[in-house]
């Protein structure tokens, strides 16, 4: 719950939202005169002009008769391309009004259910949140399905809500400002309201914005995935759950399905996932790598293309060769390029490849850019290939993409999580390994990934926050990604480590279920997903890159439907333990799943995350890019970074090649593009 004072009981939360690709809610201050309401409309429009690439089709701004509250609305049209479907949404007597970033799906069945007791004035997917709300009060988020973030205002209730998906696709952020309650997208939209940027070095410390939902900015805080916020009568503001994810628990459940039945379980959810993201009225394209998700999407596209005669966005031909699908290739020297392998898959499925080169000069050319619309120091090049395929998709007319993400999280696709098996014997699956084999497995696994136990063997946490999360250790490993070269006085800020930060973020029965009733892997990726995942992986390489270019990216492994059947599924059928060579084969009952769908080289792969080049030549581009960003005033600016640390870390990046380095040396970067872009105050003791 965020509170603050209340000079004026009656009008104390002013609001104001300006949501991205849909924007937002406002009530302005204790004042309605015409004047002062000239003034808040020419903010909102301020606000919604650094968010107009992501909904270059349309705009629309609403305020109420009595001037308390101001929507903004851009919009990418996709579904419905009238002007009955822009926004914002109002319904039919002008009592509730709502704003959608986003896409929604089964709103024809919707439509049917409420046709008689709601007029609908548009096709629009999104418009259906007014019918549901009117029906099903609150709970009209539960029926909701797709990727959003939506505010919702009731006029004659003055009740305000502010909601996103259930696992943070689309994101949403607010703050309060001069007794105004903002809500947006994207946190530069607070910046005509007068907001003026605080570093949060606590949260910076402690990485409370990589894990939780506060960020690196004082007073600006996260709509976590599955939460809404609401306010009635324009007192405090609350926080809520809607929807959060939940395992089997490990004292009482025995499985009785057959592995084929969870197979073909997954492989009919995940065909469905997929086949209702086909539905646009504008052309739709795939993000391709070399990895099993991106490919098990485009095989099973290829097959309802071709054998179930699905409609591929607005193009009906069903011919295999009008399938674009767009590949990130970087240097091939570089150790990160999977173009060749893609190639391949696309070669097999007969679709048409576009690989997207993406050179040093490339990556210089765009970092600003990337970590600008990301609003994430995510220490890797990677959003920049991101950003580039985002680019050559819209000059391909794309304006919706297919993605694979969200796989790993839910099916143990990542090496940190596999170390999460061995903690304790699956007890729910009677053909679970035992004991003895897990001890193997475990041991082969250490030697195969010495270097990785190694590095989470070096960070203590304290035992009471190690029985908090049941030894597991995914929020030490991450943290690394967080790692900064601080200044001496922020070590005022360090007496908490991350992982006991985040678990006691958590919700009281979350830390019970984590205690006592899912077994250490579940846990593993609940953690991941609710913090890491939704915070940098979503953000950086997800929807605030894509729509720069005016492209929705639509992520079909998370659909709840999906999730929900994965997250029931034992751990060992996600992590396979091979007797008796000890070997693991992770994603196992996907890859089953899929395996019709893909090449064999691609079932046998074996995971690799997207990542970019991580070696870069010593006073080449990016090394003179670097030490551009990194010079002394720079670094000094931002206040709580050591400036000679930093110098030495940029050295070992480019002269010892140290890929370590080279992370922190682009967090650094990073946070002075955030100072200067933002106009950030530097922080002090």
């Amino acid at each position: 719950m965020t509170s603050y004072s209340q000079s004026n009981p009656a009008r104390a939360l002013q609001a104001n939202a300006v949501l991205s690709l849909q924007g937002g809610c406002s009530c302005p201050p204790s004042t309605s005169n015409e004047g002062h309401l000239s003034s808040v409309n020419k903010q909102l429009s301020e606000s919604l002009d650094f968010v107009q690439h992501r909904g270059p089709d349309a705009r629309g701004e609403w305020s109420s008769p009595d001037g308390n509250v101001h929507l903004g609305h851009v919009r990418l049209s996709i579904i419905d391309l009238s002007p009955q479907a822009n926004q914002p949404f109002h319904d039919s007597v002008d009592d509730v009004h709502a704003i959608v970033n986003g896409e929604l799906y089964e709103d024809d069945h919707y439509r049917q259910l409420l046709g008689s007791e709601y007029d609908f004035k548009s096709q629009s997917d999104c418009e259906i949140v007014l019918a549901l709300y009117r029906h099903y009060g609150l709970s009209f988020l539960s029926h909701l399905r797709g990727e959003f973030a939506l505010i919702l205002w009731d006029a004659r209730r003055k009740v305000f809500i502010g909601a996103r998906d259930r696992y943070g696709v689309k994101s949403l952020y607010y703050t309060v400002v001069n007794n105004q309650l903002l809500v947006a997208t994207e946190m530069k939209c607070f910046l005509p309201f007068g907001w003026k940027p605080e570093w949060d070095v606590q949260s910076i410390r402690e990485q409370g914005w990589m894990f939780g939902a506060g960020t690196f900015f004082k007073g600006v805080h996260a709509v976590a995935p599955g939460h809404y916020i609401i306010s009635k009568n324009f007192k405090n503001i609350q926080d809520a759950v809607y929807w959060d994810a939940e395992y089997p628990d490990k004292r009482t459940t025995i499985e009785h399905r057959s592995e084929e039945e969870m197979i073909e379980g997954v492989r009919t959810r995940l065909m469905e996932a997929i086949k209702i993201r086909l539905r646009a009225d504008v052309p739709l394209g795939i993000y391709l790598s070399g990895g099993i998700d991106s490919s098990a999407v485009a095989g099973m596209v290829a097959h309802l293309v071709k054998e179930e005669g699905a409609r591929l966005g607005n193009d009906d031909s069903h011919l295999l060769s009008r399938i674009k699908c767009f590949t990130v290739q970087f240097d091939k020297d570089s150790g990160a390029d999977e173009s060749d392998i893609a190639q391949r898959t696309a070669e097999w499925l007969g679709v048409d490849f576009h690989p997207v080169p993406v050179t040093e000069e490339t990556i210089v050319e765009k970092f600003e850019d990337t970590i600008w619309h990301s609003e994430t120091p995510m220490p890797d090049v990677n959003g920049i290939g991101r950003l580039a395929m985002a680019e050559v998709a819209k000059s391909h007319g794309m304006k919706v993409i297919l993605t694979g993400e969200g796989s790993d999280e839910h099916f143990a696709g990542y090496g940190d999580l596999s170390h999460e098996l061995f903690l304790e014997r699956d007890l729910t699956w009677p053909s679970a390994p035992s004991s003895a084999e897990l001890a193997h497995a475990e041991q082969l696994f250490n030697t195969t990934y010495s270097s990785m136990v190694n590095d989470a063997s070096r960070m203590k946490s304290p035992e009471s926050t190690r029985r908090m999360l049941n030894n597991t250790s995914i929020l030490n490993r991450v943290a690394s990604v967080g790692r900064m070269p601080f200044a001496k006085w922020t070590d005022t800020y360090g007496v908490t480590t991350p992982d006991t930060a985040q678990a006691e973020s958590l919700d009281g029965r979350v830390r019970d279920a984590i205690a006592t009733r899912w077994h250490p892997l579940h846990t593993a990726e609940y953690l991941f997903t609710k913090g890491f995942f939704c915070n940098l992986l979503l953000r950086y390489l997800g929807d605030n890159i894509d729509m720069v270019h005016h492209v929705e990216t639509r992520p079909p492994f998370l659909d709840h439907h999906l999730t929900e059947y994965a997250n029931g599924l034992p751990p060992s059928v996600k992590i396979k333990c091979n007797s008796p060579e000890g070997s693991l084969t992770e994603k196992y009952v996907l890859r089953e799943a899929v395996r019709p769908f893909v090449t064999e080289e691609i079932y046998l792969r074996r995971k690799k995350p997207y990542l970019g080049p991580t070696r870069f030549s010593e006073n080449g581009p990016l090394h003179q890019m670097v030490l551009r960003l990194t010079v002394r005033e720079n670094v000094e600016a931002l206040g709580f970074v050591d400036w000679e640390e930093t110098q030495e870390y940029v050295r070992k990046a480019f002269q010892d090649k140290d890929s370590w380095s080279l992370r922190v040396s682009f967090s650094v970067c990073q946070f002075v593009v955030l100072s200067r872009k933002f106009g950030v105050a530097k922080a002090t003791p």
